[in-house]
């Protein structure tokens, strides 16, 4: 899916667009018992209640492509004959009717998830009316695909403590107790994907709210599939190779070379419009490196490090790599945060042998909240080399 297919759908959760008829779901302690269920039409709920639930519900289709929304792809045997593949479509056929399936996939999620407190499924299905447009753009009202598909969120439930609260009308003080709150969604899935504006049946796309981690049990659990590392592992997996495998030609100019090709690429999509998500391969790092300056047998030594960490074939995501808007240099005891803009400010020098980082302060300097100047009383560095 991309990011406009994610974005046609998560409009869906309103109350005017949506066709969800009821929301299932049960509520699990910490001991993975079932303590209460859940079956409820949002016609019975009252306006408030109802726009807050859909608001949970969309969550589940929040965050970034890649990073907290994954794409899971089941094999062709598995849409055949896997029991995982039929237990979503009985569940995604019956519109959550089924109560062996509905029941069958909480097991799976009870016998999977580790979240340190209670914690609520909550399982939604809709039917899509999804419109087709013409080539001059005109919506094609007779031209439409139905696309059916249910989401599963599962959101932690918290204690929220008592406290004082103060009721303007009554102009005095009232102690709420301690109750009971859903919070958003933890991780959860839509089955279906939503692909070229219809039904994947190979695919499902899994919601974390974690960049450092995406469950693998909970994927393993009903989909039989491998994980994809976790976006933040990407990343230090990305940071450790290159020191590594770069090693004594991994300066400041290399990584920052490395993080403005990556913006900038990033930025190129961005502006494109590009609805297919940007990623990048091990030739185009390999790429980067060569144009830093980086020796050649330091690049194939990267080349090896990429096969070994992620596969020789892989293509990654640059936003899991980099922070658009983060670049930081750190030491033991200082750490320095930069606009990414303005990574022109920095030099590194030697002065009387040692090794400095130099970061220019033509003005706006502030030292603990208190502006400061550096006149022309500074000391001038004595040598230079």
């Amino acid at each position: 899916m991309n990011e406009r297919e994610v974005a046609e759908l998560r409009r869906r959760f309103r109350p005017e667009k949506n066709s969800i008829s009821r929301v299932r779901g049960c509520y699990v302690n910490d001991q993975k018992e079932i303590i209460s269920e859940l079956n409820q039409t949002l016609g019975a709920m009252r306006e408030e209640e109802g726009q807050a639930l859909l608001a949970i519900l969309k969550k589940t289709l929040s965050g970034a492509l890649g990073k907290n929304l994954l794409d899971v792809e089941f094999t062709t045997q598995q849409v055949l004959q896997g029991e995982e593949h039929k237990l979503l479509m009985a569940l995604r056929n019956s519109h959550l009717e089924d109560d062996k399936a509905v029941h069958g996939l909480y097991r799976k999620i009870i016998d999977s998830v580790q979240l340190p407190e209670n914690y609520m499924i909550l399982l939604a299905a809709d039917s899509y009316d999804v419109p087709a447009f013409g080539k001059d753009g005109a919506r094609q009202e007779d031209a439409q695909e139905v696309f059916s598909y249910f989401l599963c969120s599962v959101c932690p439930v918290k204690l929220k403590k008592p406290a004082l609260s103060y009721y303007a009308k009554e102009s005095r003080f009232f102690s709420t107790a301690a109750d009971l709150v859903l919070c958003p969604p933890e991780l959860g899935f839509l089955f279906p994907a939503f692909d070229d504006r219809s039904a994947n049946l190979y695919n499902t796309l899994c919601y974390t709210r974690s960049a450092e981690d995406n469950h693998p049990a909970f994927i393993d659990a009903l989909f039989k599939a491998e994980a994809p590392m976790p976006a933040q592992v990407q990343k230090e997996t990305f940071q450790s190779m290159l020191g590594y495998a770069v090693g004594e030609d991994c300066g400041v100019r290399v990584v920052q070379t490395v993080h403005e090709e990556l913006c900038n690429l990033i930025a190129e999509h961005k502006a494109s419009r590009e609805q297919e998500p940007l990623t990048v391969t091990k030739a185009t790092l390999k790429g980067v490196l060569a144009g830093c300056g980086v020796a050649e047998e330091r690049v194939e030594a990267f080349s090896q490090e990429f096969d070994a960490q992620f596969g020789e074939d892989s293509q990654l995501r640059p936003q899991n790599l980099v922070d658009t808007g983060h670049f930081q240099l750190k030491t033991p005891d200082v750490t320095i945060r930069v606009n990414p803009d303005r990574k022109d400010l920095i030099e590194t020098r030697r002065i009387g042998g040692n090794p400095y980082i130099l970061i220019r302060a033509d003005e706006g300097v502030e030292v603990n909240g208190v502006p400061v100047r550096i006149g022309e009383k500074e000391p001038e560095a004595e040598s230079v080399s």
